[in-house]
Parts: C-alpha cells; structure tokens; sequence
C-alpha cells in the first residue's frame, strides 16, 4: 500500500470521524442501547432503531407487507450492522438473487438471472467507477453506514427506469425519525488466509435531532475507513488446439503416438490476484422542519477508494509449437454434450505430460515468461441530494435535485520478463528474446496444475530461475487512464389525496424527472513490446527492481505442481514510486534498439458521450376493501451524442453521433390482503435497459496482448425493452415468519449480444500481419507476434468483438419460494432452544428464445476440434442467451438469538451458468468459441456475536469457510476443464460500542 495514500486517506478519515466525535460530545445525555431484540418506534410508529437479528426480520417482513409493490428489504441489526461486510454478500440473502466475486470478495449482483439492475443510495441514482451503467460498485460501499437495503423487483409508474431484474436502493438512517440519540463506534481487524494478513476496520455513526424554536432539526453522520486483502489462485489451461491421428505426433523419445485425434496443450497460464482495497466513506443528512408539513433535507455520501492489484501471471508460452512432439502420458475423455440441437460428440484430450523442447521442430520453444500486473483503481465518488416536501391541504408536493459523480484513475505500471534458460541443451538462436524451458502438467482430480519440469536435461536449476542475469525485459504498460462520470437530476412529484372525493381512488400522482448523464473515458499509455533480444535489456541493467515472486500457489489446496521460483517486477516500487521505476525501466532500454516514452493521451481511444432524459408520469393508487394497489405509466425522452477521434496517418479529426428515442412504459400493482394472514401480490409493468456507455463507443482501444480481442463499439445499439408478469401468495403465520411462493416471467427484446469475429490462420498457424485483415479480424499494432507468425515484430491481425442487439425476443420464467420462522414463540416450553430460527429461499429459472448464436469460428481452432469430436461439418452455432444465469439457487440461513448470543450461519448455492467472465485474459478465442460454463458451487459463511455489556459487544465472522473452488468448464458443464478460481476464506473480528 503507497504510504503516501495511505497518509492522505487517514488525515481525511479522522478529520470525518472528529467532526462525528465533536457533534456527538457536543449534545450532553446520549441514550442507552436497546435490549436486545427490541425495535424503538416513534410516536407515529416509524421503525427508528432495530437491534438484534429477530427484530430486523419483523421490521423488514413488516415493510414487504405494507408496500405499494413487490419489494424486498435487509434491515441492519444495530446501528452500522447489516448482516454481512459486504453489500454483494448482504444482497445474497434476498430471494432471486446471486452474486459473482472478485479474489473473493463479493462484486457482481445478478437480480432474477441478470446484472442488468439499478442501484440507488437514498433513491439517487448512481454512477460507476467504469463506462458502464451498473452504478457504484458494491466494493466501494462499507456496509457500516447504510441502514437497510431494499430490492424493487416490481416498478410503480414513479419508478425510475433503467433495470431488468430489479432496484437496489440503499438506505441511510434519516435523522427526523430518530426517537433517542444514538452514538457507535466499531473496530475490526480482518484476516486473510492466501496473503496471511490482518486488515483494519473502523466505523462510527452519529444521529440526534433538536427542537430549535423554529422547528424541529436532525443531523445524521456515519463514516468508515476499512482496508482488506483478497487474494485467488487462478490457474488456466487452454486445451484447444487439434493433434489428429494423421499428424504423426510422437513422444518427446520419439515413440509414435495414438491412432485417434486428441486434444493437446495450448497455453499454461498460472494466475494469482491480488487486490488491495483501503476505503474511506462518509454519510451524512441534515433534516429540517418548520412544521409538521415542511421537511427540507440535505444527503451527502462520499467514498474514496484506492483498489490496488498486484498480481502475477506465469505462462508457458509457445507450448503449441511443439505439439506433435510431445504425445501426452495419459488421457480423458471429454464429452462435449449438446449445443443448439447438436450433438458434438467426445474426444480425447491430454491429461498428463511432460513439454519437452525439440530444437529441430523449434529452437525457442517451449518459453517461460512472468508478467506482473502492477496497478490501482483510484476511484471518488460523491452523492449529493437536496429536496424538500411540503403538504397543503390534500395535496403533497415533493422537489429534490441530486448530482452524482465519480472521477477514477487507473494508475497502471505492468511489465513481462522473459526467462532466458542457461541451459547449454538450450542455446539462444541469436534473434529471438527468449529460448527452450521444459514443463510438466497433470490435470487429474479436476485441478490444473503444471510447472517447470526439472527431471528434464533440458530443465533450469532453481537458481537460475532466480537470477536477474536469466531475464530480459519483453513488454512494459505504463498507463494512467482517466474516466469521468456524472448524473445531473431534477425530480418533481405531486400526490393528491382524493379518498374522501373519488372513493376507492385514494391518491393520485404525477410527476416529472430531467437526467443529464455523461461519461468521458481519456487512455494515458505507452507500450513497449519486443521479440527480439537486441531490443531486450538483460535483468542486470534493472536487477534493483527485481524480487522473487509469490511462492504460495499450492496455498489454497496443497498442490504439488506449480511455478514457485521466478522474479517480477517489484510491485511495491512500480506502484509507490512508478515514474521512478520507469525511469530506470527506460534507462536500461537505452542501451538497446528498443524504447519506451512516458504515457500520453491516446486519441484514438478518446471519446465522450451524454444522455439526456425527459420523463413524466402518472399513477392512479386505489383501495376497495382488501384490495389496494396502482395503475400508471411512465414516459421518455432520450437524446444521446456521442464524440470520439478519427486517426488517420496521423490527424485527428473528431466524429460524432446522436440520436433519440422515445418509450412508453404502463405499469401495474395490485395487493389483495385475502385474509388477515394471507395475502396475493400481481403485478405487470414495462422497463428499458440502456446500453453501456462504451458499448456507444466511437472510438478504439488497442489491447497489447496477440490473443486479446479489440471491442468496438456499436453507437446503433437500441435500449432493451422489457416486459414483466409477477405474481405471488405471502402466508405470514406468525411474528416475524412468513412462506410465500411467487412467479415471475420476462420478455425481453433487443437483447445485447457479444460478437465475436476471429483472426484467420493459416495452414500453418500463423496470423495475417498486414492490415486490413482480409481473412477477419482487425490490425493492431501494438503486440509482439511471438509464436503467431514467422515474421518477428510487432502487428498482426487480432479478433474484433463487439454488442449488437438481438431482434428476437428471449423470455425467461420463474419461481421463488421464501420461508422465515424463528422458535422465539415457545420460550416456556424450549428454553434455551427457542432462540434458533431459520430463514431459506430457493429460485427456479429458465430462458428460451433469441435469435443471435455464438460460432466456434470465434476460435480459430474451434471448428476443427468440433468436427473432430462430432464427425460432423462445422462451422457449430448455438443462441447465447443469458449469461450469467444460473437456474437453481438456494440459501439457508440458521440463527439464534439468546442470552446476548447472536449467531448465524449462512450456506449460499448457486447452479452452473454461462459466462465471458474467465481467468488470465481468456476470450471466446480460446474457448472454442463459446461462453464458459461456471460450475455449480456453494459458499459458507458465519458469524457470531455476544453482548459483554449494554454497550459492548464484540464478535467473529467468517467468509468461505469451506474454501469452496470456483471452476469453469469449455462447451458445456462437465466438459473440458478449463480454469480454476482458488479463492480467500477470510475471518473479521472486532468489537463495536453502541452508547
């Protein structure tokens, strides 16, 4: 961690956290904490402060009951205590949703199968860190400082527009509902297993509000600064390239092979992440009311977040050079399954093996590299929401203006050094910047795990390994790309109580919201990358940068294979002092042919867009008897312009696009209370989804690694529209339990959809290294070829990848069932057992229609492999569909709440699903053309907590308990093995007083 952010963060942190002591100690008589499992009400019965895990459930059982929709709510347990650390994880508790994880930390929230969701703090609308459209990311928020969540799974007309699955709306306490001040404080020390380290945890919340003469005033502050550690193992075997019985493949002794095709090794890539996160966040809310009908409010949330990554990445590369001498030791067999109707049969592929180098076939290869990916996500956002709300007679009048922005820099300092093994069975061929490494791989028991093979004459010593004299310096990113987002909004709203006029039409609203978002994207970069060994400076020149690598891989499950002993990059100087470390990178590159400059805007990757919204709406609520509900509609207009740069030998000349739309948006609620226990929920309702911004993108942005696809942007894309069918039968049978069974279905159309178009190769396998890439693809300039061509240098063709909408319709159905009961009723008869409960959620769902497939042409080997394995003539397609859709998820949790005990424990399962998301760069052009299928996997958490005192209460959570594996498979689930993910199990201890 930069010693100099760490100073500045912690100068900020105490400066937020002084100024909550100063308020707090200001204002003599501070409240006691609550009993345990007590709720404290307001006179007009507003649920204040919710202690203990029982009374969070009731409140938030009573707040799904009473609403105007179908939403779901997480009541924190005290001040600053939602029920998990991490608001993805917190998110995971609500029934239809899942949650994917970043080195094992919850990051990606799919609502009802999508991550197309909204997500809002105190109702404003958020901006991300990227150029998409998710909003903050649930890593930058510490669930300290917020009070409930509530998920919107079914929109009224008043709801802003923008989400597929759902809402999330994260609640800050408001101070005017306060009935007793309230003072805590938290200190937290978490740690993580894989990196062996103890990260600190601080919170404080302050709230209270005055009678002022004037009126009544109430003043809320919350604020965090946590640092963690999260580290995964990802090792990745690509096991796409083809060896047919007709090759003549033989063993490294020169045996021949077996008369059947096979799959061979392509790459070996063995991955640790690391990301380091310090976050600071403050909350604060000034309320005011002249009278019982004026309220004027001010919210503020500000976050600042250095994320900071410094991960490795070892790969033997050139591996595919040497394919038909090396027929692996033994084999499985992979049963491909179905795709789109078609049988794809099974095939061989290799299991175990040794890589030896053949300097006849090929004199540099197999070759061994270490790549170190050094660089931050230094992101700041800040909230600000100003309104009031004023009530005359029936009518009720609401104004509130917000501005959300976050600006981010993505300080980048990543370098790759290539082995030079001294060997003399393995001589330099006096061109080339790298030379023959043997390595041996078993993939049995569904692990991947390989390395150096030092049985082999041809094989390394580990000193060697560890010698700067061994390396030399193959490819340099310095880069510190900005990115500029904000979200004007204006919003006014009109309620009319006409209950007493029109009957069973109780109210009726209207209003009408203006939103001006923008994104700007900036690429600062140079590069520099090299195959040849005159533009490759030896280790020596640079040897005060180097340090050994992590040699924890076999950490996470005890494997026996894997690359521990090489040099990197320090990653502590690269990112404490990178203009230093690049000077001396530069210095040694002077005294060689190649170079590299300091990082400079890039025009070409340059682009800006805004979108501006006009929306209106109207809504009729009504009551006859036990049925209560709403009728309406929203109405939009958006304008998009678009600006990004042309380059062409040099000039640059701007480009813009714009266009419009309009959209009609009739939604529907309506509750019935069939009895004072049971009650019916239907609702119908229309929404968009918006593409993301650079998605729009006029511009390109040139990846430096020869497998990499270039994304280009699609400023054509039309928004999605869909359609949504809920229904649902809440049976609530006691306090705070309920059983409830709910369907929903979706249809949804203009689906994004990625594209990907492949790089041809030729008969034998070499790229096209001239634009304008006739054969597919698109030229980019920056990337050594390496094994891609017979041409040393740099250029070649590369896949293009891109969203396009799809103009069939894909509809998606489901179920949900939720069940809540805790034992708390039968006290005299079970005593101590009484405290336990259990809360469980399970979701069905499933998706058909679309019409745009993937093609196993997307991999240049692809087809090949398909027709082997199926008999059959290629190209293979298959619709995408959804990713990231899982069709079963369940979560049970177990509680008890007694004697100042509070324990839970939570296991989290979800189904396999297809995904892009994959380990060490991988893209459908290694994947044989296909989204990866993400196993089925579950997770276990726990915590539990004791109360010392009245005002203490200290405690232990834990994350991962299991240590449960993420694995990703190629085709199909089952299938060919393709990458692993060994992630963090992570334990928090700490102590918190509430005064």
């Amino acid at each position: 961690m930069s010693q100099t952010a760490f100073g500045a963060n912690s100068r900020r942190l105490l400066k937020l956290m002084a100024g909550a002591s100063v308020v707090a100690l200001a204002v003599p008589g501070t409240a006691f904490a609550q009993d345990q499992g007590e709720a404290v009400e307001s006179s007009d019965d507003d649920v204040i402060v919710i202690t203990g895990i029982r009374s969070s459930l009731e409140s938030a059982l009573n707040e799904k009951r009473d609403a105007d929709s179908l939403v779901e709510v997480i009541q924190a347990e005290d001040i600053g205590k939602l029920p998990d650390q991490n608001l993805a994880e917190v998110l995971e508790n609500v029934t239809g949703v899942q949650i994917t994880r970043r080195a094992g930390v919850g990051s990606g929230v799919q609502i009802r199968g999508t991550n197309e969701n909204r997500v809002e703090i105190n109702g404003v609308g958020t901006v991300g860190s990227g150029t998409g459209r998710g909003g903050i990311s649930f890593e930058d928020i510490n669930a300290a400082i917020i009070a409930s969540v509530e998920v919107t799974k079914a929109p009224t007309a008043a709801t802003t527009e923008g989400s597929v699955g759902g809402t999330v709306n994260l609640r800050t306490i408001r101070p005017l509902d306060l009935r007793d001040r309230v003072l805590s404080l938290r200190a937290q020390g978490e740690y993580s297993e894989l990196s062996d380290s103890i990260s600190p945890r601080y919170s404080a919340s302050f709230g209270d509000n005055w009678d002022v003469g004037a009126g009544r005033i109430g003043l809320v502050l919350a604020a965090s600064y946590a640092e963690q550690e999260a580290t995964s193992f990802r090792p990745r075997v690509d096991r796409d390239t083809l060896i047919e019985a007709t090759d003549g493949g033989v063993t490294a002794a020169g045996a021949p092979g077996p008369n059947y095709d096979y799959l061979g090794i392509q790459f070996l890539n063995q991955e640790l992440e690391n990301f380091e996160y310090e976050t600071i966040n403050f909350s604060g809310t000034l309320e005011f009311a002249p009278t019982d009908d004026l309220n004027f409010f001010f919210d503020m949330i500000y976050n600042d977040q250095e994320r900071r990554q410094d991960s490795t990445r070892i790969q033997a590369s050139g591996v595919s050079a040497l394919r038909f001498n090396n027929v692996p030791d033994s084999f499985e067999t992979v049963n491909f399954g179905s795709l789109g109707g078609v049988n794809l049969g099974s095939i061989e592929a290799a299991l175990t093996g040794t890589i030896q180098p053949n300097l006849a076939r090929d004199d540099d290869d197999p070759n061994l590299r270490f790549s170190s990916d050094t660089g931050a996500r230094v992101t700041t956002t800040q909230v600000y929401r100003l309104g009031t709300e004023w009530k005359t007679g029936n009518l009720t009048v609401r104004v509130e203006g917000s501005v959300t922005e976050s600006d981010t820099v993505n300080p980048n300092l990543s370098t790759t050094l290539n082995f030079i093994n001294p060997n003399p069975l393995t001589p330099l061929d006096g061109t080339s910047n790298d030379n023959a490494v043997p390595f041996i791989y078993d993939l049995r028991n569904g692990a991947l795990t390989f390395g150096v093979d030092f049985a082999s004459p041809f094989a390394p010593t580990v000193a060697d390994l560890l010698d700067p004299a061994n390396t030399v310096l193959d490819a340099i990113t310095a880069s510190r790309n900005e990115t500029e987002n904000r979200e004007d909004a204006f919003r006014v709203d009109l309620s009319y109580d006409t209950f007493d006029s029109l009957g069973f039409i109780t109210s009726v609203d209207a209003g009408y919201r203006y939103t001006r978002a923008s994104t700007r994207f900036d690429q600062i970069r140079s590069t520099f990358g090299t195959g040849a060994i005159a533009n490759s400076p030896s280790g020596t020149l640079f040897s005060q940068l180097l340090v050994p690598g992590p040699s924890n891989f076999d950490a996470a499950d005890g494997r026996a294979l894997a690359f521990r002993n090489f040099l990197i990059v320090n990653p502590d100087l690269a990112f404490d002092d990178p203009d230093g470390t690049l000077d001396i990178l530069q210095a040694a590159l002077a005294t060689t042919n190649g170079s590299i400059g300091d990082p400079v805007s890039d025009p070409a990757a340059f682009f800006e867009i805004t979108e501006k919204t006009h929306a209106l709406y109207g809504q009729l609520n009504f009551e006859f008897g036990r049925v209560r509900g709403n009728v309406g509609a929203r109405w939009l207009d958006t304008s998009i312009n678009s600006l990004g740069n042309n380059v062409a030998a040099g000039v640059v000349t701007p480009v813009t696009a714009g266009g419009s739309y309009t959209q009609f948006l009739p939604r529907v609620n309506v509750i019935a209370d069939l009895t004072d226990d049971l009650v019916f929920r239907a609702s119908f309702g229309e929404d968009i989804n918006r593409p993301d911004f650079d998605d729009l993108s006029l511009s390109v942005n040139f990846p430096t690694g020869p497998n990499n696809a270039v994304n280009i942007g699609n400023p054509n894309l039309a928004p999605e529209t869909v359609r949504s069918y809920d229904a649902s039968l809440s049976w609530y049978f006691a306090p705070a339990a309920v059983f409830s069974v709910g369907v929903f279905h979706k249809e949804r159309t203009n689906l994004f959809v990625t594209q990907e178009e492949a790089a041809a190769l030729d008969a034998n396998g070499f790229r096209d290294i001239t634009p304008p890439c006739e054969g597919g693809g698109i030229f980019n300039p920056l990337p050594d070829r390496n094994v891609l061509s017979n041409v040393p240098g740099n250029g070649l063709c590369v896949p293009i990848q891109t969203i396009v909408n799809d103009p069939g319709t894909t509809k998606q159905s489901g179920i949900e069932v939720a069940f809540q009961y805790d034992l708390s009723g039968f006290e005299d008869t079970l005593g101590f057992a009484s405290g336990f409960g259990v809360i469980a959620n399970y979701t069905y769902q499933e998706f058909s229609g679309g019409t745009l497939t993937n093609t196993s042409d997307a991999d240049s080997r692809g087809t090949e492999i398909l027709e082997s394995s199926s008999g059959l003539t290629g190209p293979f397609t298959a619709v995408q569909g959804l990713l990231d859709f899982s069709p079963h998820a369940y979560n049970v949790t177990l509680f008890y709440e007694k004697y100042g005990l509070s324990a839970r424990a939570r296991y989290t399962w979800r189904d396999e699903f297809r995904t892009l998301d994959t380990a060490g760069g991988a893209s459908l052009g290694s994947t044989i053309g296909f989204p990866v299928v993400t196993e089925a996997r579950g997770q276990l958490n726990a915590s539990i907590n004791y109360d010392v005192t009245d005002f203490l209460n200290i405690g232990v959570e834990g994350v991962n308990l299991t240590k449960s594996k993420i694995t990703q498979s190629c085709i199909n689930s089952g299938a060919l093995l393709c990458f692993q993910g060994l992630p963090d199990r992570r334990l928090t201890f700490g102590a918190s007083l509430s005064f």
